[in-house]
């Protein structure tokens, strides 16, 4: 038996509004997800506890039968995903330039991740600036991996149980990195957290009087002056997905996060490209599903809807589900001709349009289809409709 799981990223929703006090699924044309619905058993999922709002690999490991004790953490996923070196016991954290002010003596926001754009060999420039450094026994090594992005490797005696410095929200102080409250490495996260700020003072000095900055200032762009950090972690031993599940298996996706994750669980890994147009994406990936022979589980995803919501248009999250379930014409017409195929397609987590939150708690529809599976009375696949579904929550 092929399993193939069509995973929406961000798909579930609220009520809006503009789409008469419906969500975008259940406002889209979607004859396709429809017709899987009526083809199988139809449910609502969480990937942990309903009312949780869960970041994208966090719901992935959960998904794939792994308790939160394994996941290693954002830092060490992206980096794998990009092809930074590190090794077992550094600790990675995800990194980027924002922009401050000095208010009483402390540094506040004015300018995120998104705001500090411009010239890419200018803030390469700013990057490499920055690195390496050392303090305390502590080695950082900055790795620009995009425009505005990078990962910061930390190597010693070092441990990831320490908190983030970007506040996530503009006229926000900066954070001053702490230890995590009652973790196992006291001394060692109090040892990292202190080493860590020294090193953000650091760059913010090199920063501030840097010749890029000034060029920027003079262009009337926001200053690249100050690094914000989040996300550490440190690999962490499991077992495989072939070794827990005694299944092998392939991760279809594009962005760099779904690779550290497919080399973390030892999938393997295909990276598609994102053009302009989703259904026909997301149709090549499942028809590259469909011909794989060399695995049992393919796991085919996309961050459209994901991306779409975060526009903070409903209508925009709409047509990407309309344009989506086009694609999804090749899975229908093999799931009604094969019979060597299981199909579950659903989502990791809800993406409210409009929202003050990253991702939401609510639960996402998800319907399983394919030989032996029982049928229920569910016809239109949408957060209400499969809540009725013979699969439950």
């Amino acid at each position: 038996m092929k399993i193939i799981l069509v995973l929406l990223d961000g798909l579930g929703d609220r009520a809006h509004s503009v789409l008469e006090q419906r969500t975008p699924l259940q406002a889209a044309s979607k004859p396709h997800l429809d017709r899987l619905a009526c083809l199988g058993s139809n449910g609502l999922f969480h990937a942990a506890l309903c009312g949780q709002c869960l970041p994208s690999e966090n719901a992935h490991y959960l998904m794939f039968g792994y308790d939160l004790k394994e996941f290693p953490g954002r830092g060490p996923l992206e980096a794998m995903g990009y092809g930074v070196p590190f090794g077992e016991t550094d600790v990675v954290s995800l990194a980027h330039f924002s922009s401050v002010v000095w208010k009483a003596g402390i540094p506040v926001l004015t300018h995120s991740r998104r705001d500090i754009q411009g010239n890419g060999a200018e803030l390469s420039r700013l990057y490499q600036s920055l690195t390496p450094y050392e303090t305390e026994g502590v080695r950082f090594e900055l790795h620009q991996t995009r425009l505005n992005d990078a990962v910061l490797v930390l190597s010693g005696e070092v441990s990831p149980f320490v908190s983030d410095s970007d506040p996530m929200a503009i006229g926000r102080p900066m954070a001053m990195i702490q230890p995590l409250l009652a973790n196992p490495e006291p001394e060692r996260s109090e040892r990292t957290a202190r080493a860590l700020n020294r090193y953000l003072r650091h760059c913010h000095a090199i920063l501030t009087d840097h010749e890029v900055n000034g060029l920027r200032k003079a262009r009337d762009e926001a200053p690249a002056n100050f690094l914000a950090t989040q996300r550490c972690g440190r690999l962490i031993r499991h077992d495989s997905f072939r070794e827990r599940w005694d299944l092998s298996a392939m991760l279809i996706g594009s962005g760099a996060i779904y690779e550290g994750l497919a080399k973390d669980l030892g999938m393997t890994f295909v990276r598609m490209k994102d053009g302009k147009d989703p259904g026909k994406d997301l149709g090549e990936r499942i028809e590259m599903a469909l011909a794989d022979s060399d695995h049992d589980f393919v796991h085919v995803h996309t961050k459209v809807p994901d991306e779409a919501a975060h526009t903070g248009d409903p209508v925009k999250k709409l047509n990407a589900i309309e344009s989506l379930d086009r694609g999804l014409d090749v899975l229908v017409k093999a799931l009604e001709q094969r019979q060597d195929l299981l199909v579950a397609v659903t989502a990791d987590h809800s993406t409210a349009s409009v929202t003050r939150l990253i991702h939401t708690g609510e639960p996402v529809p998800l319907t399983i289809a394919g030989p032996g599976v029982r049928r229920d009375g569910v016809t239109v696949f949408d957060e209400v409709s499969c809540a009725s579904g013979c699969l439950g929550f």
